[in-house]
């Protein structure tokens, strides 16, 4: 008998990160498959528990992993020969993988809390993924496809949804499918111009649903030759005992507003992500990989895919980065590529004294709204550390104010400028600017959009302290984001009330007020005075939103949070909707 030889030292610790990272996997896949249950029961929740608990695994798995390594193999300092070696045993286990890139993102991660920035490149870690993802995406089917030809339209929608069952059962599957059935036909742009083409049209839909909130989606496709547009049905549970089908939305456009990058991640099955994340290219092909991994949890990954399309915009153009268009915030310092749709924010190294933060306090609000439920009326942000940027790109007038505004965040090697910490998000149109160069009628739209967010926001148990329209932008589809977190809190955190009658007419002439105000104090009616001085907008939210500026509205609100019930909030138009309240009576339901 034969002595088995050893196993090589690089091996032995690219199996102990691959190992890591499947047990990373594993977990979260574990607490992604009690999404169903979660759904099934109403245990709404355990939703926002399961969502917040999910963010931190990565991190943790990750902390695990390395000090298992640091320890198992006595690592102290880099031996560059070894983790080459390292480098090339790992991408050869992943050869057979199904997870290959998320794998190689984990490597990234262990490896940069084991070493300095300064090996940070594609000879250490995986800068560019090595993974083939249009053949994991190939050969792993991961939908089922329905013809139409084998029933028409309607039995195909009833196959569908009999597919995905649930222990709750359907409160009418037979009507949901007829509703379905009549939309596809409305709706479909392929029937539309093609009516003759439902013999030959198939129907694709992911596996797995996909849960946030409240909602279940069924994710798929119409597919006719080479014309493709989603096919994508919300179920909701309406916490009587009956699962429907809420609407059928088959434009580009309302997939990625139920993607949207202001809203919370799903919980998907992703056995293989690579072909969940193609799947969802092809009915979105203008949405970039990051935000698709994004929008299944997988933030991490997101991160990884932004990073790398950032350095190839940056090899692709030559634009200077500079100071982002709107009001100078007192927290943040923003910057922007202007040919990259992206912001830059950086905490300030000082505040004035008006703004009564700390960067710690800054860091946790940021974190607070990532773990919460976002409504589709804030944006998501992505945290970095250590970012390089080439210092020839930036205009002088914006590196000397980062200089000067954030000096302890800043590092200089040669040509290259270090960020040590910021956020990344997504540009949009400041309101304030919008609303000084719209013509009338798209600015009061936006106004009405905006009190619409606030509303939203408040059935989300959200406050954004700082209601100035600077702080809230115009996305590409010409909604209203909220983006400025630094004073944001849970709207059962305030006093709203209503400001005392003066006991002597000479006091309401002085710069202090005559009534005691207390740190979590709003007087709501106060609101017109300080969001704009333009008489035409003033009126405007007078007229149509008094109750905006009515403190007892805002109690109002917050007693139904206490009690439990939050307010209506759907990725998509109301008018989309099969069956409204009216008919089906008064419902507790959260954003779906």
């Amino acid at each position: 008998m034969t002595q088995a030889e050893p196993i090589p030292r690089a091996e032995q610790i690219a199996r102990a990160i691959l190992t890591g990272f499947d047990r990373h996997y594993a977990l979260s896949q574990e607490i992604t498959s009690g999404a169903r249950e979660r759904f099934e029961r109403a245990d709404w929740e355990a939703v926002r528990t399961a969502s917040s608990t999910r963010l931190s695994f990565y991190d943790d798995r990750v902390c695990e992993t390395v000090d298992k390594v640091r320890k198992a193999f006595a690592i102290d300092g880099l031996d560059e020969g070894l983790w080459q070696d390292v480098k090339f045993v790992y991408a050869e286990m992943l050869e057979p993988h199904s997870r290959p890139e998320l794998a190689e993102t984990f490597y990234n991660s262990v490896f940069c809390k084991l070493f300095d920035r300064s090996y940070y490149n594609n000879d250490k870690i995986f800068v560019e993924s090595q993974a083939d993802r249009a053949q994991l995406a190939a050969h792993y089917r991961g939908f089922i496809s329905f013809h139409a030809r084998d029933g028409g339209l309607e039995s195909t929608a009833w196959e569908i949804l009999s597919a995905f069952y649930f222990s709750v059962p359907y409160e009418d599957v037979a009507r949901d499918a007829r509703s379905i059935a009549s939309a596809l036909r409305e709706r479909s742009p392929i029937l539309r111009e093609l009516p003759e083409a439902l013999d030959g049209l198939r129907i694709d839909v992911l596996e797995s649903p996909f849960f946030r909130n409240k909602g279940a989606y069924l994710i798929g496709r119409v597919v006719y030759g080479d014309d493709v547009h989603p096919f994508i049905v919300p179920l909701l549970n309406d916490e009587r005992g009956g699962i429907h089908a809420d609407t059928l939305l088959t434009q580009e456009e309302e997939a990625e507003a139920v993607f949207s990058f202001a809203r919370a991640y799903f919980f998907v099955k992703t056995p293989v992500p690579a072909a969940t994340v193609a799947f969802l290219q092809s009915i979105m092909p203008s949405k970039p990989l990051s935000e698709l991994y994004m929008s299944i949890g997988l933030h991490k990954q997101a991160k990884n895919e932004f990073y790398r399309d950032f350095l190839h915009h940056l090899a692709a153009s030559d634009d200077r980065f500079t100071v982002a268009p709107g009001t100078r915030g007192l927290v943040m310092v923003v910057f922007t590529l202007p040919s990259y749709p992206f912001v830059f924010k950086v905490i300030r190294d000082r505040f004035p004294p008006q703004k009564d933060v700390t960067p710690e306090l800054v860091k946790k609000r940021y974190l607070q709204v990532k773990m919460h439920d976002r409504v589709g009326r804030m944006a998501d942000t992505m945290e970095f550390s250590d970012v390089a940027f080439p210092l020839a790109r930036f205009e002088p007038e914006l590196l000397e104010e980062l200089e000067r505004e954030i000096p302890s965040q800043l590092e200089r090697e040669g040509d290259v400028l270090f960020i040590r910490h910021l956020y990344i998000e997504k540009r949009m149109m400041p309101l304030d600017l919008y609303l000084k160069q719209a013509v009338e009628e798209e600015g009061f739209a936006a106004l009405d959009d905006w009190a619409l967010a606030i509303r939203q926001l408040m059935a989300a148990n959200i406050f954004p302290g700082d209601l100035l329209f600077k702080n809230f932008g115009l996305t590409c589809h010409g909604k209203i984001v909220f983006y400025d977190y630094d004073e944001i809190c849970y709207l059962t955190e305030c006093n709203f009330r209503h400001i005392p009658p003066a006991p002597h007419p000479e006091d309401e002439l002085r710069s202090e007020p005559w009534y005691a105000v207390g740190p979590y104090d709003v007087f709501p009616e106060e609101f017109p005075t300080f969001l704009t001085t333009d008489p035409k907008l003033r009126r405007r939210l007078r007229e149509r939103h008094p109750d905006l500026f009515d403190h007892h509205y805002w109690q109002a609100r917050q007693q139904d949070i206490r009690r439990g019930v939050y307010g209506d909030v759907f990725p998509y138009p109301q008018e989309l909707r099969f069956v409204r309240e009216a008919q089906r009576g008064p419902r507790r339901l959260s954003a779906a």
